[in-house]
Parts: C-alpha cells; sequence; structure tokens
C-alpha cells in the first residue's frame, strides 16, 4: 500500500537524514530499512530517528507488570519519510526473530518505535533500543495474541515488500 502524500516538514528531515553519507556509514546505527523504499537500503543512528516528532503511549504490555509509559516515534511517520509502498514489514529482531506485520496496523493505530520505558532509554538489555510498541489498552482487538507476536523488541531492521 502506498501511504499519502507527507508534510514538508518530514520531507525535507527525511531528506537531510538519508542522503547524509556519514548517517549511512556510522556505526552505531540502530536500524536498517530496506525492501520497497525510496533511496534503497537506510541505516538509522538514534539521533536520526529521534529527529521524527516523538509520541507516547501508556500501555499494558504482555512482559511486563502493570502500565508503561513508552516514548518513540511513529512507524507510520518512519515509512511515510521513505515512500514505503508495500503491504507488509518484515521486522526482524537482533537474536533474528522475524515476523510479517501489515503495513495496516501502521495505518490504523499509532504504533512506535519506543526509544524509552519509563523515561529511561531503551539499552539491548531492556528491549532496546528500539521495541514496537502498540497503543494494547487502547483498542480492544489488540489484546490478542496475534498482535502481542508483533511487539519486537531489540528492534534491528524492517523489510518493506
Amino acid at each position: 500500500m502506498k501511504f499519502p502524500t507527507i508534510s514538508i516538514p518530514l520531507v525535507a528531515l527525511a531528506t537531510a537524514v538519508f542522503a547524509n553519507p556519514e548517517t549511512q556509514a556510522s556505526q552505531d546505527r540502530i536500524l536498517t530499512l530496506d525492501g520497497a523504499i525510496a533511496g534503497g537500503e537506510i541505516a538509522l543512528t538514534r539521533a536520526d530517528v529521534l529527529e521524527f516528532p516523538q509520541h507516547q503511549i501508556v500501555t499494558t504490555t504482555s512482559v511486563t507488570d502493570g502500565p508503561q509509559t513508552f516514548e518513540g516515534f511513529l512507524i507510520r511517520d518512519l515509512l511515510q519519510a521513505l515512500d514505503a509502498d508495500g503491504d507488509v514489514v518484515v521486522a526482524r529482531a537482533l537474536n533474528d526473530y522475524q515476523i510479517e506485520i501489515p503495513i495496516s496496523d501502521f495505518e490504523c493505530f499509532d504504533v512506535i518505535g519506543a526509544l524509552s520505558m519509563g523515561g529511561v532509554p531503551l539499552s539491548p538489555r531492556d528491549k532496546g533500543p528500539i521495541w514496537i510498541v502498540y497503543p494494547r489498552d487502547d483498542h480492544p482487538e489488540l489484546q490478542d495474541i496475534r498482535y502481542d507476536t508483533r511487539w519486537v523488541w531489540q528492534l534491528v531492521s524492517l523489510h518493506v515488500q
């Protein structure tokens, strides 16, 4: 599925971030994107993803106690900035766990790439540096095991197809 045209500020941000060769070659990249996106393979650092508008979700998870506060970028914004043109994203974690996530999830729900939980930056020891987080408590349909498997922690890549 093709995302709608995005705003000028987000286009300018994407152009600045994705055209920077230093960003591409950086050793501290935390997320790689490829597949049906503009510009071929893209490698992003924490600083790059922090340039996107940050959003907060307070929700419960299947692996933590009680509601947690997560902060990060909308995955929808990232896919829009890359002119993603697909129906599915294959999300891969540090341990090679992979799952297909319908792009419609990102259109229908404010799914974030969480960079922090409870105000503390996520590290690989605690499900970071990026954890795909759904607004589970805001939508009863998200309280289903099918969605729980899409909460990829230690996210390292997204492949759009």
